[in-house]
Parts: structure tokens; sequence; C-alpha cells
């Protein structure tokens, strides 16, 4: 059964690269899948 995690993305305009680069790593590392993987998708 997959559980789920919350992870806090800011509501701005835009996101720094450093965060938008640890909310990717934070999904990649919970879903188990590479972060360029999670980026094709996008």
């Amino acid at each position: 059964m997959p559980h789920h995690q919350r992870i806090s993305i800011p509501n701005h305009n835009s996101l720094r690269l450093g965060t938008l680069n640890s909310i990717l790593r934070a999904i990649s590392r919970h879903k188990g899948v590479a972060k360029t993987d999670i980026i094709n998708t996008l």
C-alpha cells in the first residue's frame, strides 16, 4: 500500500533553483525514481 508524503511548496510566481531542486530531490527519494525521470514528465 503506498503511503503519502506532504511537501510544502512555496506559493510564489517563481521558485529559486535550490528550492526546486530540494522539492524534486524529496519527491524522487520518496518515489524511488531518478530526479531526471521526474523532470522529463513535467
